[in-house]
């Protein structure tokens, strides 16, 4: 008789158990894994994205354009909301259960048991494994956390993205505006154009030196791409294209410049080759998903959900809130990690609220 298969449970549950391990920095052990399997990476098409904030958002627009066009996309994003399987999918869909316990199986019989890899770490060569077996034209991958040593940067992308800069994680990115921008430059590749939607003059000096060093043209919004916002709708003004009255399939009015960053990563992509005409714009900015960002759950009553979890990203939705929504009561239900600017995510939207439930999740963080 052959050997049992790992079921699916009891491969994620073999996953969480690598959480013990907590959050370690480097590009070793995931590029040690990929080797195992021959860096299946290796000449493979991606937009690498990194950032503060928007992400997600911005991975999600990017991805709803280039399957629009009619391209098999990849898309591995973190943390999931409900399954674990969200955070490996293709054309929208989550890889099967199966697939991943085999993937897990797979992995755990090259990996060194004196030395093993962080959770993070592993999914991130399964992504990048199932992507490579699957034959997808491009893969967008969004980063965990910082960008210079999380261990998605062990691949070269057509465009490389910087949402924002603002202030996360500081005990492992650092505690200035300056040392965590650096920390996501990490992520700028020689010759790779870079586009950031960042603001902040020391940020930005600090993009121009990288981008110089490794001569990597640099491209922002604001100044080489622009855009005017009118309702949920925006007109893009970018590098080759003029385009009015783009409706957008999230709401909240950051998600305006999340689309201009989005738009410029696909007009980048067209001069990599890439495809891509007006109406597969207006069709993936439109039908968009991205659940846990201002997700209208209920209308009656009125119930959103989103995922803000640090200063910057609470502000935006209490003005999000405030711009967007008509309500006689605000009653909050708040639940935030340990390991999280805490002080400062109450202070971003605690004072609009009536009524404010605090609770947490049944997680280690809590």
């Amino acid at each position: 008789m052959g050997k049992k298969r790992m079921s699916y449970e009891k491969a994620v549950e073999y996953l969480y158990s690598l959480q013990k391990y907590g959050i370690k920095f480097g590009l070793s052990k995931t590029a040690n894994l990929l080797k195992a399997f021959g860096n299946p990476h290796h000449g493979q098409h991606y937009v690498h994205i990194a950032g503060t904030n928007g992400k997600g958002s911005v991975a999600a627009m990017v991805d709803s354009i280039l399957r629009a066009s009619g391209l098999k996309v990849g898309f591995y994003s973190s943390p999931h909301l409900v399954r674990f399987t969200e955070r490996f999918r293709i054309n929208g869909k989550e890889i099967p259960p199966k697939t991943a316990a085999g993937l897990v199986e797979e992995l755990k019989r090259v990996m060194d048991p004196t030395q093993p890899p962080t959770f993070f770490e592993v999914t991130t060569a399964m992504g990048l494994i199932y992507f490579a077996r699957e034959k997808v034209d491009l893969a967008v991958v969004e980063v965990g956390m910082g960008g210079r040593l999380d261990a998605t940067n062990v691949i070269r992308p057509q465009v490389s993205v910087i949402t924002n800069i603002s202030f996360d994680h500081q005990a492992f990115l650092g505690n200035t505006l300056e040392e965590i921008a650096g920390e996501k430059a990490g992520i700028i590749k020689r010759g790779i154009d870079l586009v950031t939607a960042a603001t902040q003059p020391q940020v930005l000096e600090l993009f121009r030196k990288t981008c110089k060093d490794k001569r990597a043209p640099l491209w922002r919004v604001g100044q080489d791409i622009r855009y005017r916002a009118a309702g949920n709708k925006i007109n893009y003004y970018g590098f080759d294209r003029r385009l009015k009255d783009l409706e957008l399939g999230l709401a909240g009015t950051y998600q305006h410049r999340n689309a201009a960053l989005a738009l410029s990563v696909i007009e980048l992509l067209e001069r990599r080759g890439f495809r891509v005409s007006e109406d597969h714009i207006r069709e993936g900015l439109k039908s968009v998903h991205w659940p846990g960002r201002l997700q209208v759950v209920s209308r009656n009553p009125l119930t959103i959900l989103d995922g803000a979890h640090n200063p910057g990203a609470m502000r935006c939705l209490s003005e999000a809130i405030r711009g967007g929504f008509r309500y006689k009561r605000l009653i909050l239900v708040l639940g935030v990690m340990a390991d999280k600017d805490v002080r400062g995510v109450l202070r971003g939207i605690v004072p609009m609220a009536d009524h404010v439930f605090f609770t947490r999740p049944e997680y280690y963080r809590a």
